[in-house]
């Protein structure tokens, strides 16, 4: 049986959840063990004193299966929500069994795992900084449909749970104490279930909270108006941060309260609708399609050369000590790896080592020996890379893999400027490196099979996301992601109001508007980059893109963006920063661009350059172009990411409309001969 059912001499019954799989997972198999163990330990009730309830897993339970979630319409939705409401009736037998029950939480409980650990009326963690405890449903755009919300709320009050709910918050076990998420913690396997088998000692006939008479939601007083006026103005608080583009949150907030306004077991049946609704939806499908499979299918290996063995980093040397140096140097030391940082001065190398263990500051190019990794984060200027790559590989190991963090500069030139290209690549981080999650590693031309295993090995070692492309000219997410911005500038020359275009970007989930983020990395950068493509390839055709006008009028005028002081937005000491009134002068009252096409050039934009490097062979998975558009330049997460954005609009649907904005705007939004002949087949990326 996938539940283990062991009754002692005490009384006590020990249940240890064990489903086939590597993980304990909320299907058919679960609901049918579970629902054995509460009948019988229904019939059993006078002869027990108590039940522990644990996992055989390394996790204690992984959550609800998301491969029947993705299967979910809304012509099957009756019978997901009557499946659903089985499982919350079993957790409610089980928690009014009439005898104390304690879950003994030896691994990670998340999602439906900590929803069967909100049943038992004690929880006591295994105290392992490894362990994530809570509700992340809404990272995947659903909510929790097991009974989470409705007893966390009534466990904690509506608002020290939301956020816990609405963000998605996975907290270690020390933090869970402190939330109130659980009771105590346990130094061991041993001691866990010690204490699970004392408290059932000392608490014989134990209650839930709201199953005790008279029980109210900590925070929720009918008649109190300083809770009424909180929750009027939290929708449009939550307005503003999700601007809309994600239904998820909104439904938990609505489930959240209305549900604690309702008795108990109405509020259960109000959340488990609101569940199906977004389960059926396509806004999840898309999140779980990337962050869970896509996510995991990456993190498994998925884009390893395969054939070579595991690697491991002992020694790493970063050139230069500037925030991306800086930031590269602490999260491996911080990741167990020793680290050397080197700059022109020993002053700027320990400024940059900012007092981290693990890192040694230094000037000089000996103290890179022993390094089987160098990644170099100098400037983004060609010839400073090819004197400082030379003198680091001569100084490091003799197989050292030497990479470079460029993020335009393609890398088969870089090789050249190294003795062995084949150890060569691309490692390019984005800033601020400590926060972002992806790692797009760049093969070159001549880039080994082996090389590529030690760098992506690293990776997943420092606790990034990698994902693999091939060379060219911005790569994937640099140059995906200037196609966003420049397509926002040549809309100011078009005569597009700029707020506008900042606000129609965020409504449509960017993580920033593309005036504001151009002003982050520099006006100067993409004028650089055309300027390099220019002397690289003096024949080449370079698209004169409108968008360069502006900025060459900008720059000029000393608005080089953000660190200049100045660029697309104003930035008044002390004060928040707003758009340049002289922008006004772009303006125009005939532009003739509706909110609705701001909207489409901005996100097919990207999607469309996505295809493009998917058909030129630098992306070769749909899984990297996906995770690598989410976690590299923040395009809308409840889409998905790029291609899975062109899964959503329906194939054929997309390649009509980007050939009206290539009809009406420029061809550079015709789609491209294999997006047609993908959509004419009826398949999808």
């Amino acid at each position: 049986m996938a539940i283990h059912y062991e009754r002692d001499d005490e009384g006590i019954v020990t249940l240890t959840m064990d489903m086939s799989g590597s993980a304990n997972v909320m299907n058919a198999e679960y609901h049918e063990a579970m629902g054995a163990a509460v009948t019988r330990l229904e019939a059993e009730r006078d002869g027990i004193t108590g039940v522990v309830l644990t996992s055989a897993k390394k996790t204690f339970f992984a959550g609800g299966d998301l491969n029947l979630l993705v299967r979910l319409t809304p012509e099957n939705a009756g019978e997901a929500l009557g499946f659903l409401e089985d499982v919350k009736r079993q957790l409610r037998r089980l928690e009014r069994l009439g005898r104390p029950v304690v879950a003994a939480i030896n691994g990670a409980a998340l999602g439906g795992g900590f929803e069967i650990a909100l049943a038992c009326h004690h929880r006591v963690a295994l105290d392992d900084d490894r362990i994530r405890i809570g509700l992340p449903e809404v990272t995947l755009g659903l909510l929790p449909g097991g009974g989470g919300v409705t007893r966390l709320v009534r466990l904690l009050g509506v608002q020290p749970a939301l956020p816990l709910l609405m963000e998605g918050k996975q907290l270690r076990p020390a933090r869970a104490l402190q939330a109130g998420l659980v009771h105590a913690l346990a130094s061991s396997r041993e001691d866990l279930i010690a204490q699970a088998r004392a408290w059932i000692k000392e608490n014989p006939a134990p209650q839930q909270p709201w199953d005790r008479p008279g029980h109210v939601v900590p925070d929720v007083r009918f008649g109190d108006p300083e809770v009424y006026g909180l929750l009027a103005a939290a929708p449009a608080v939550l307005r503003k941060r999700t601007h809309g583009a994600y239904p998820a949150p909104e439904k938990i907030l609505a489930a959240a309260v209305e549900g604690a306004l309702l008795d108990f077991d109405t509020a259960l049946q109000v959340e488990g609708r609101y569940f199906v609704e977004l389960a059926t939806g396509q806004v999840a499908k898309n999140m779980i399609s990337t962050f869970w499979f896509q996510l995991n299918e990456i993190g498994a290996g998925g884009s390893r050369p395969p054939g070579v063995g595991a690697t491991e980093v002992s020694k790493v040397g970063v050139l230069g000590a500037g925030m991306m140096g800086s930031g590269i140097a602490e999260v491996s030391a911080k990741a167990g790896v020793e680290v050397v940082l080197k700059d022109v001065t020993l002053e700027a190398a320990t400024r940059g080592a900012n007092g981290v263990p693990g890192i040694t500051p230094t000037d000089s190019d000996a103290d890179l020996a022993g390094c089987d990794l160098v990644v170099e984060a100098v400037f983004e200027d060609r010839e400073l890379k090819n004197r400082v790559l030379p003198a680091a590989e001569a100084a490091a190991l003799p197989d050292a893999v030497i990479a470079s963090n460029t993020s335009t500069l393609p890398i088969t030139g870089l090789a050249t400027a190294v003795r062995d290209p084949a150890r060569f690549i691309g490692l390019h981080f984005f800033s601020p490196v400590p926060k972002m999650r992806l790692v797009e590693i760049i093969r070159g031309e001549h880039t080994s099979d082996e090389t590529l295993a030690r760098a992506f090995d690293y990776v997943l070692r420092i606790g990034k996301t990698p994902i693999v492309v091939n060379d060219s000219r911005g790569f994937y997410t640099s140059r995906t992601f200037g196609t966003y911005v420049t397509e926002a500038v040549s809309m100011v020359a078009e005569g597009v109001l700029p707020a506008l275009i900042e606000n129609v970007a965020k409504r449509a989930g960017m993580a920033v508007g593309p005036l504001a983020v151009s002003d982050e990395v520099t006006l100067t950068l993409p004028l650089r980059i055309r300027d390099q493509a220019r002397a690289d390839d003096p024949a080449g055709v370079l698209a004169e893109h409108p968008a360069f006008r502006v900025l060459e009028e900008l720059v000029a005028q000393g608005r080089t963006g953000r660190s200049g002081g100045a660029g697309f937005y104003e930035y008044p000491e002390g004060g928040k920063k707003f758009l340049w009134p002289g922008l006004a002068e772009y303006a125009r009252d005939d532009a003739g661009v509706t909110e609705q096409d701001v909207e489409d050039r901005l996100l097919f934009i990207q999607s469309l350059e996505t295809v493009r490097c998917l058909d030129e062979g630098v992306l070769t998975s749909v899984g990297d172009a996906n995770v690598g558009s989410v976690f590299g330049f923040g395009f809308a997460p409840w889409s998905g990411g790029t291609l899975q954005f062109v899964n959503s609009y329906g194939l054929t649907g997309f390649v009509e409309r980007a050939d009206y904005l290539a009809d009406t705007y420029g061809e550079r939004f015709r789609p491209p001969a294999s997006l047609r002949e993908r959509a004419a087949r009826g398949e999808r990326y």
